[in-house]
């Protein structure tokens, strides 16, 4: 279905509510993830900072979020909140629109990772620095006119209310009925 931009957008807290319920869903997927790689590994636990290890669960997270938002729009969270991932235009997204949505989180954890080798010392910081900077790009949705946050802008996307699309269906079923 192709949203039109008179969709209303979902609000800041509405979004992180969704990406809370993810997370916890992603936690689960993680282990069960790591429990896979497991018997490979000779009964040796993964060490902190194992780049391999590091890589694999990215990839995991990343195949997570595009495969819901590639196939409808909604992971499980955005479901529950009643939110839709649409491109600019109101389309699907495509594979290119969830890496560029991803880069954001990237390039903080990327950060981080770059800091804390360079100043062991100051991880607290640095981890603080990562993740203000993550938190500006969500932050900007209430500068937005269309609550819009710095991964939506950069990729082309925008979130709507699932409300106003069924609103919508229900005032066509009955404008067709009477």
């Amino acid at each position: 279905m192709k949203y039109s931009p008179s969709f209303s957008s979902p609000g800041l807290f509405r979004r992180l509510g969704a990406l809370i319920y993810d997370g916890l869903l992603l936690l689960g997927i993680l282990f069960f993830a790591t429990a896979i790689l497991l018997p490979f590994r000779g009964g040796r636990a993964f060490q902190p900072g194992d780049l391999g290890y590091g890589a694999y669960l990215l990839a995991v997270v990343f195949v997570f979020f595009a495969w819901f938002w590639t196939h409808d729009g909604q992971t499980l969270g955005m479901r529950a909140w009643k939110i839709r991932l649409a491109s600019a235009s109101g389309g699907a997204i495509s594979w290119k629109q969830c890496a560029l949505r991803f880069l954001p989180a990237l390039l903080c954890l990327g950060l981080f990772k770059l800091g804390a080798s360079l100043w062991p010392g100051a991880v607290k910081w640095i981890a603080l620095l990562s993740f203000g900077l993550f938190g500006l790009g969500f932050l900007w949705a209430f500068l937005d006119r269309d609550k819009r946050c710095w991964h939506d802008l950069i990729a082309c996307t925008r979130m709507v209310s699932v409300r106003d699309v069924k609103n919508q269906a229900m005032d066509s079923t009955k404008a067709g009925t009477n």
